[in-house]
């Protein structure tokens, strides 16, 4: 097993899928138990994951997402809405227009990490059509689709992209 520090250095957005590989349930499953083990707000974990593996509809976030040709080609694609409604029961406002987003972040972005730690990999996507995706999906009323991953085996290792350097980010007071 990887450590974090490994998981997180191995992270980078993978845009080409094996085609022979398709993602086991167990281990879907366990990215998933990851995804709903992230922090949120009273614990309230107000968001939604959509699990997509239909082909027709992978096809069809494709071309929402503006013609990302590598969500047809990835096994699963997962959508993560906002649920403002379960976030403003406790919190109001602030639950509607922050927590839901941070909630719905959070967990994607510990899916990203657990889908590197199961030895696969996946692309955050977050340029796409709300309103086709809500539809093509049949999305609730008052869910919002806030990213999208694409989660496969990757069939190629993207070379990592440069970062900014620790002091421009980081200010110590």
């Amino acid at each position: 097993m990887w450590d974090f520090f490994a998981t997180v250095r191995h992270r980078h957005s993978v845009r080409k899928y094996r085609k022979d590989m398709p993602v086991e349930r167990e281990k879907l499953h366990a990215v998933l138990e990851m995804a709903c083990a992230a922090p949120s707000a009273g614990d309230l974990q107000a968001y939604q994951i959509i699990v997509v593996s239909s082909q027709e509809e992978r096809d069809a976030l494709s071309r929402a997402a503006g013609n990302q040709e590598f969500l047809s080609e990835a096994p699963i694609c997962l959508i993560f809405c906002t649920d403002p409604e379960r976030s403003a029961q406790r919190y109001g406002e602030r639950g509607t227009s922050l927590y839901t987003l941070q909630d719905t972040t959070i967990a994607a972005a510990y899916t990203q990490l657990a889908v590197v730690a199961a030895g696969m990999g996946s692309t955050w996507v977050g340029a796409f059509d709300e309103d086709e995706v809500k539809r093509i999906l049949n999305i609730e009323p008052g869910k919002k689709p806030l990213a999208m991953l694409s989660v496969g085996y990757p069939a190629e290792v993207p070379e990592p992209t440069p970062r900014r350097h620790l002091n421009e980010i980081v200010k110590y007071h």
